[in-house]
């Protein structure tokens, strides 16, 4: 799909909003003069938002125009509005690279937008419950059942079939062959995970490495080098089937990368409060609400910019 003039125009002054407010020295000058530019044109809006995508995105950008966008806060502000704005003008390598997965993700067989879970029937009997943010392509023949777990997660419940086809999930970090199972596999940026609830899987790394056999009530995290420690499941565990996050003693940076998951834009976490440990039930039909109970229940403090733009601070 090709953009109008108007809509490069506006990502490219995105980008350097985005760099100006991510460089560690915006002003509430520069925030209110942002946010009147937000609210000036619904194509102001559809930019912002595409490039909170690619903030939450950066890490599968190459390294070297990625990292200085996101470590701004050590580099002056024309370092980083130079870096931001490459990102998001360069007709090249780092935004077609984005276009092109995101437009892979946006056209694949099943998929779930932020915020969203919905379940899907497969031929087979199988289904799956996709949740937010997730796409997935379909490969059933003859001889093999595959889904191709493009980005996100989900639950797969397998159903018997006759002709005794594999069932496979296959993300870019390794692949999980199922053995008449339910199971939750999730794919991100930095790595893979899956957890059995019912039965058993073989996950095999995408590198080289022997399989390793999961039972009921176990996990474990993978990526193309190796597959992780097996450990027990917990309360946490596919929690957000019900609608909520389960913290237990977990570092407040990572419940909120969590969070982060299930609403459009930008939630940053203050870096001195980042290994704070919270624990709780945290809502992700209304992440709001649950930021709110992070407010009262632990003395943060909430600063809300606009909708697509929240810091948590001590």
């Amino acid at each position: 799909m090709s953009l109008s003039p108007a809509e490069l125009k506006a990502i490219s002054v995105a980008a350097q909003w985005y760099a100006r407010l991510q460089s560690g020295v915006a002003t509430d000058t520069d925030r209110a003069a942002w946010n009147e530019w937000l609210l000036a044109d619904p194509v102001h809006t559809q930019a912002w938002q595409r490039m909170a995508a690619v903030g939450e995105q950066m890490s599968r950008v190459p390294g070297a125009l990625a990292s200085p966008a996101l470590r701004g806060a050590d580099s002056s502000r024309r370092q980083v509005l130079r870096s931001v704005v490459v990102l998001a003008s360069a007709g090249s390598l780092g935004w077609l690279g984005w276009r092109s997965e995101t437009s892979q993700n946006l056209f694949a067989d099943f998929r779930t937008a932020v915020g969203e879970r919905r379940e899907f029937r497969l031929a087979d009997g199988s289904s799956l419950l996709l949740n937010t943010d997730t796409s997935v392509n379909l490969r059933f023949d003859g001889h093999q059942r595959v889904l191709e777990l493009l980005w996100g997660e989900m639950l797969v419940t397998t159903a018997f079939d006759p002709s005794q086809r594999p069932f496979k999930v296959v993300t870019r970090h390794g692949e999980v062959l199922a053995l008449g199972t339910r199971f939750i596999v999730r794919s991100g940026h930095q790595g893979g995970e899956v957890a059995v609830l019912e039965k058993a899987v073989e996950v095999t790394s995408s590198g080289v490495g022997p399989k390793v056999r999961l039972e009921a009530g176990q996990s474990l995290s993978f990526n193309p080098a190796s597959l992780g420690t097996v450990r027990r499941n917990d309360a946490s565990t596919g929690a957000w089937q019900q609608g909520s996050i389960i913290a237990i003693n977990r570092p407040l940076a990572e419940l909120l990368a969590d969070l982060s998951r299930y609403r459009t834009g930008v939630l940053r976490c203050d870096p001195r409060i980042a290994h704070l440990k919270v624990s709780g039930a945290f809502p992700i039909d209304n992440t709001d609400l649950a930021l709110a109970a992070l407010e009262s229940g632990f003395s943060l403090r909430i600063s809300r910019f606009s909708r697509y733009w929240v810091n948590v601070s001590g």
